[in-house]
């Protein structure tokens, strides 16, 4: 017997038979969606970074928020598709301009950690996506709890580092919130099939969910390369 004759399965390493061929559309209209995100989030950071047209602050956290808002507020009906997809642009615009602190920061340290970091982040969102969706069907779920949990102890971390301005509590922060966030990948992916499957085509807020767990996690795997980045760097003096 050759132990290294293996034919890999690929139609059985894909199988979304567990999903329905609605939820399986629905899905395409998420990710396409969470495409044009990242583009008009990348046409934000730009205008913060390059065009110093509109700086991150007060008023583009506060448009950010006034966004998701008004698309909570806006129901979902085919009567609204065309004005809840121009205000999830409008939210994605707005939430790339609020990147742009964060890379200004990695631009000083190093700029090519932020290509490091975004193809960083899209091998985690797409192998943490695939698990999902190639998994038994509400195997993840039970990660709610837990992950919520996690947020209340990244506040807590938080608060506490106002005080003691820790280097390693933040580094602490950083690691743990990045390990959370890709459960959250994990999770919402499975609560959205589940949500599809019930009948909540709401691909539009379905979209916001997975964008945010993409943004956070490039963020803060920008912020860990760039801080190793620097201590290699003091190390090495």
């Amino acid at each position: 017997m050759n132990v290294f004759d293996r034919n890999i399965n690929l139609d059985a390493l894909f199988k979304f038979s567990q999903i329905s061929h609605s939820t399986q559309l629905h899905l395409k209209n998420v990710y396409s969606s969470l495409a044009v995100c990242m583009f008009v989030a990348a046409a934000g950071a730009y205008v913060h970074v390059v065009a110093r047209l509109f700086q991150a602050g007060l008023l583009s956290a506060l448009a950010s928020l006034g966004m998701m808002v008004w698309l909570t507020m806006t129901p979902h009906h085919p009567g609204t598709e065309k004005k809840r997809l121009a205000i999830l642009a409008g939210f994605a615009f707005f939430t790339g301009v609020g990147l742009g602190p964060t890379l200004d920061f990695v631009i000083a340290v190093n700029p090519s950690i932020i290509v490091t970091a975004f193809m960083g982040t899209s091998l985690i969102f797409i192998c943490f996506t695939l698990s999902a969706l190639t998994a038994k069907r509400r195997s993840y779920l039970f990660l709610g709890g837990t992950l919520m949990s996690g947020l209340s102890l990244l506040l807590l971390m938080s608060l506490m580092n106002i005080f003691f301005g820790s280097v390693m509590l933040f580094k602490l922060h950083m690691y743990l919130g990045l390990l959370i966030m890709c459960g959250f990948v994990l999770f919402d992916t499975q609560l959205i099939i589940e949500k599809a499957e019930n009948g909540d085509k709401d691909y539009v807020s379905h979209c916001v969910d997975l964008f945010l767990d993409f943004i956070t996690i490039f963020r803060e795997l920008m912020v860990i390369l760039a801080m190793n980045d620097k201590d290699k760097k003091k190390k090495s003096k």
